[in-house]
């Protein structure tokens, strides 16, 4: 293992950052004036009622609270959980061709949709998932698919249209993982990804199966079954794709993070992997630059690798966080990464440099977010 980066002083938040967390999100916008909006939305994934909270980055890379806007659901937490409730990726995703926020409501089983205003949410539908335990959400075009956890898993669909989400009951798809109340921790699914191109979606088992589901993707839903790749003991938990079109899986059970090219029926063939030396390597994210992050919950660490061309993984280094890493999140031109950590629901701010390397710029603490999962940076 490469050594840990050492981190540099954050930046000062303080009393300054305090009163602009009070500013409405109008007139934390207005204080841009014509400047990009750089928002973060973070889930709290609160079981006693979840909420997204609006932050706004600052000039130098650390965030300002400037909205709180309830989903009109409830989180909900996995028995066995600790620092990450859900034990999944992908319970808030963006849509940025409608320009619409989808949370997961895992405790209520809803889905709900926000419209995103700059840094503002206007929420326009709270719905049923059409499962249990909603977790892991995907969108491509004008479909949307939802990870259920519980009730033996499944995958559910729907088409937006006019900034609404319409179920599509046909293209449900059963997963038949056998989760029990003593499983669920390990047991449930981790995560649902369409690849970039829209033709394929991904599910990841986790320890349930120890697989990867495949399904081909189309107009008229997914294929009625996946192409199935079993990676005994590797526990298969967070997705992301790299700059080559690489699927990249992060595997909980062997801390390492690996690349697999995607056939047109959905088989998979591993190309590379490496270990992160971390302790749970769980949630995986990619930066516009090129750089991966995986996130190690249990060394309260997020590590940086590269890919190449070929599917070669190379570990750059690791970098310390708060406690409980979890879900993470790049901006959208690649200049920092925003990283939950569920132990105090910390997120912590960070410049990515040049090289990969990750320099802090500052910390915020969402309010009743302790366990939560769920961020992006649009």
């Amino acid at each position: 293992m490469k050594p840990i980066w050492k981190l540099a002083a954050a930046t000062a938040g303080g009393a300054a950052a305090a009163a602009l967390s009070a500013l409405p999100a109008s007139a934390a916008t207005a204080e841009a004036s014509a400047a990009p909006v750089h928002a973060v939305f973070v889930q709290t994934d609160n079981a006693a009622g979840n909420t997204i909270v609006a932050y706004l980055r600052t000039a130098d890379g650390g965030l300002q609270q400037v909205g709180s806007y309830p989903t009109g659901g409830n989180g909900g937490v996995l028995t066995g959980s600790v620092v990450d409730h859900l034990a999944s990726e992908g319970s808030l995703a963006y849509d940025r061709q409608a320009r619409l926020l989808y949370a997961a409501n895992a405790g209520s089983s809803t889905i709900t949709v926000f419209s995103v205003r700059g840094d503002a949410l206007v929420r326009s539908q709270v719905l049923s998932s059409g499962g249990q335990f909603p977790v892991s959400i995907t969108v491509h075009g004008n479909q949307v698919f939802v990870l259920n956890a519980l009730g033996g898993a499944s995958v559910s669909g729907f088409v937006q249209s006019g900034g609404r989400l319409i179920p599509q009951p046909s293209w449900q798809r059963d997963l038949a993982l056998g989760t029990t109340p003593a499983t669920a921790f390990t047991g449930t699914p981790g995560q649902i990804s369409f690849t970039p191109d829209g033709s394929h979606l991904v599910v990841t088992t986790k320890g349930a199966a120890n697989t990867v589901d495949v399904f081909q993707a189309g107009p008229a839903g997914p294929s009625a079954n996946p192409a199935v790749t079993s990676l005994p003991g590797a526990v298969p938990f967070g997705i992301t794709f790299d700059q080559y079109g690489h699927l990249v899986i992060a595997d909980a059970g062997t801390d390492t993070v690996a690349t697999f090219g995607i056939a047109p029926d959905g088989t998979l063939t591993q190309l590379g992997s490496a270990a992160t030396g971390q302790a749970a390597t769980c949630w995986i994210t990619a930066s516009p630059t090129g750089t991966l992050y995986a996130s190690n919950a249990g060394s309260a660490t997020e590590s940086a690798l590269r890919t190449q061309p070929d599917g070669a993984v190379t570990l750059l280094g690791s970098t310390s966080t708060d406690a409980g890493t979890v879900d993470a999140a790049a901006s959208s031109d690649g200049q920092y990464l925003y990283v939950q950590t569920g132990g105090a629901g910390i997120v912590d701010a960070y410049r990515i440099n040049p090289d990969g390397s990750l320099t802090q710029t500052g910390s915020v603490t969402v309010p009743g977010a302790a366990g939560g999962e769920g961020i992006v940076a649009p």
